[in-house]
């Protein structure tokens, strides 16, 4: 889906700059947006506008900000012929945004792309789907836990709901967990025999690879039935008596072949969180455990580890990652290593799998959702190396440096985060303006 942006002029459609940059523009973004008919500042907008584009900026602007105001914002200053803003327009850009009007001024091709996926994203959500498996949550194991996760709240789906458009639907995990294993060996292997030269496997049984693989073809067929579902997840670890395997296989085939966006846990705020991210940031991204190395026993309690990595300085800086016993469900093309594994965790079935993968080591951003959804919060570190604990819950996690330790576990949004590579904050705060999110970053 494309987003449809209307161009803005001052005075004239046929100015000769207004016109050479419009026609920059239609070739730099013609895979990206539909370019609608050019209106004059001030003007009415065609009902149909997502979004309305400035390709050239001029000193009337100072005396147009009743009219500025009345457009869609965030409203896009692409003015230079690479697709950026130009530098002649930091001024009238400051001059704006003091008077309220939010603007997005790329520096580079690639960020005027994303903030424009960011505008089609916001318009395809209102025809999506997100799709939740859970029955009970909350009643399963490790009660005492899982009960204070706000994503089971009511109020969670409807301020999400209310936020961005997107519908969010419930389905039953037992009778996906009955569905799957009625699935015959037979027909498993026939599946497999499509995935088995593109999937490393460790040390694992027959059994394991064909009851995830039926997790998969149980999906598979589902999403089949219904395109606007962009996002799903289960409620694999509180719930998982109601299945003898885990989905993360299931995610990774599901993202690589058709680019759905998984939930571990059915964590709708990560659901949302990633599909912010995978569908407009274009980085890898994967969703983790944090354990601050300030937090001491309560973490190595947790992870069954018996002290931190040793790191090179300032330990109150620093972040163990893990979840499920490694770093987490990493797709594959995400993932500098990637295997799948027996499970980890004593929550889950004995016939489990788990996978054991990683993302590339240097700069990293964390991310996620915070409620009632009006911020996102934002933290930019690097991974420093991966490290591994025998006979615990983090046999490969990774070590992450961040800014301020002591911000961090006063400002968390929660235990699960997104870990995305690369340094972000910049393409995420003009992903927020699109979504009207206010950026809380820890630094």
């Amino acid at each position: 889906m494309k987003a449809k942006f209307t161009p803005i002029y001052f005075r004239d459609d046929q100015d000769p700059d207004f016109v050479t940059q419009l026609n920059n523009i239609k070739v730099l973004l013609r895979e990206h947006v539909e370019i609608l008919k050019p209106a004059k500042l001030g003007d009415p907008l065609p009902e149909d506008t997502d979004s309305v584009i400035f390709p050239q900026m001029l000193g009337d602007a100072y005396q147009e900000v009743d009219a500025f105001n009345s457009l869609p914002q965030p409203l896009f200053v692409v003015t230079s012929e690479f697709g950026t803003v130009s530098m002649w327009d930091w001024e009238i850009n400051s001059y704006l945004e003091s008077h309220g009007i939010k603007v997005i001024a790329p520096p580079n091709l690639e960020s005027t792309i994303k903030a424009c996926k960011a505008v089609a994203l916001k318009k395809q959500l209102h025809q999506s789907k997100l799709l939740v498996y859970q029955d009970n949550p909350g009643e399963g194991h490790q009660a005492d836990i899982f009960k204070r996760f706000y994503w089971w709240e009511d109020e969670c789906i409807h301020d999400l709901e209310g936020k961005f458009g997107v519908t969010i639907i419930k389905k039953s995990f037992e009778q996906l967990g009955s569905t799957a294993q009625n699935i015959s060996d037979k027909d498993a292997r026939k599946e497999w025999e499509k995935w088995q030269d593109k999937i490393p496997v460790g040390e694992i049984s027959e059994r394991q690879i064909l009851s995830a693989l039926k997790i998969y073809m149980v999906l598979d067929e589902e999403l089949s039935k219904d395109p606007s579902i962009i996002a799903v997840g289960i409620n694999c670890l509180n719930e998982s008596d109601y299945s003898d395997t885990t989905p993360c296989l299931a995610w990774n085939l599901l993202f690589e072949d058709k680019n759905i966006i998984w939930g571990c846990e059915a964590d709708l705020v990560v659901m949302m969180t990633e599909v912010l991210i995978g569908k407009t940031l274009a980085v890898p991204f994967m969703m983790t455990n944090l354990y601050p190395f300030l937090m001491g026993m309560a973490a190595l309690k947790h992870e069954h580890i018996p002290y931190f990595p040793e790191v090179d300085s300032q330990p109150e800086n620093h972040i163990l990652a893990a979840h499920c016993g490694y770093l987490g469900v990493v797709p594959q093309s995400f993932s500098t290593e990637w295997t799948v594994q027996s499970k980890v965790l004593d929550i889950v079935n004995a016939n489990a799998i788990a996978l054991d993968a990683r993302m590339a080591e240097g700069d990293m951003t964390l991310v996620k959702l915070m409620p009632p959804f009006d911020k996102i919060s934002v933290v930019e570190g690097q991974i420093t190396k991966y490290a591994q604990f025998k006979d615990s819950h983090c046999l490969n996690g990774a070590v992450i440096r961040v800014p301020n330790g002591i911000r961090l576990i006063n400002e968390l949004a929660s235990h699960h985060y997104i870990l995305t590579n690369g340094h972000n904050l910049n393409d995420i705060e003009m992903l927020a303006k699109v979504f009207d999110l206010e950026c809380s970053v820890i630094e």
